[in-house]
């Protein structure tokens, strides 16, 4: 890779900023402060939640924000949130992890991969209600019914009311189209915008009053009342009064290979990107 074309792409993926939330976690934007990872420090240990696309040195960073020992999640098996992984000896992840494996290790890596520490890093799969212990901080483990993609985590902390959601929810939309580039990943829109709105009805039954969600992209925190938001968006798509819009006013969503077969369908605070012949199939079909 070249210096300049190395040098751009640390200025957009590797320039980390960070800054605390509480007094026990952190948050650290890249991407031009569009996307998050988050420091979850407890008594004796700390969580990173995602990886980033593994420009620059997140670790260096990492290390300097905590001198516990680092435990390494993902909250799913995309590049922009687990292409960090290999600077680390072990990550957590979701059992639908090689379903979206093609994403992430089709040679979509910004950075060569032989820059990497740690490639043959372990892959440790958690599932539905295990507990990460840091000391006197509990982090649960919740698996996500693929909506967004195949391999999604939450996690929840109660002590802190916080749920963090990964790319499933955000403020401004979640992409609800394949993203795995694996042919043989079953995508059925019935059932992912079902998928949609059973996650957040679980975990707006878990986020009470004075929690937040905290996303991956576009703001964070952000209220619990968007799980709401996302329920009455799924029933309004069947309804039939959901808004279609071809215009999708997304810079990058609109670089993505599949931008001209999308839409953005919209109702109250909430949207979703998903191909338009697909959720034709459902629009209006439940009154």
């Amino acid at each position: 890779m070249d210096d300049s074309r190395e040098m751009a792409l640390e200025e957009i993926f590797g320039n980390y900023v960070s800054w605390k939330l509480d007094e026990v976690t952190w948050i650290i934007s890249f991407m031009n402060g569009s996307e998050y990872i988050y420091l979850l420090e407890g008594e004796e240990k700390a969580l990173l939640l995602d990886t980033g696309y593994g420009i620059g040195h997140l670790r260096n960073l990492v290390e300097r924000l905590t001198r516990k020992p680092v435990i390494v999640a993902n909250t799913h098996y995309h590049p922009d949130h687990s292409a960090g992984n290999a600077e680390w000896e072990e990550v957590l992840l979701s059992p639908g992890w090689p379903v979206d494996a093609p994403s992430l290790e089709g040679g979509r890596y910004p950075r060569d991969p032989s820059a990497w520490v740690y490639p043959d890093y372990r892959k440790t799969v958690v599932h539905d209600g295990d507990v990460i212990e840091l000391g006197g901080r509990s982090i649960r483990v919740l698996e996500a019914l693929p909506a967004h993609c195949n391999s999604s985590l939450f996690f929840v902390d109660e002590g802190h009311k916080m749920l963090f959601s990964g790319d499933e929810f955000e403020s401004s939309q979640t992409l609800v189209y394949d993203n795995s580039c694996n042919p043989d990943a079953p995508y059925h829109v019935e059932k992912r915008i079902a998928n949609l709105r059973s996650n957040a009805v679980r975990l707006r039954e878990i986020a009470g009053e004075g929690w937040f969600v905290l996303p991956n992209h576009n703001g964070t925190p952000i209220s619990r009342a968007y799980l709401d938001g996302y329920v009455a968006l799924c029933d309004a798509i069947y309804a039939g009064t959901a808004q279609i819009e071809d215009k999708l006013n997304h810079r990058y969503i609109e670089m993505d290979p599949k931008a001209p077969e999308l839409c953005r369908v919209r109702f109250g605070t909430c949207s979703i990107f998903i191909k338009k012949a697909e959720v034709l199939k459902v629009y209006g079909t439940k009154k």
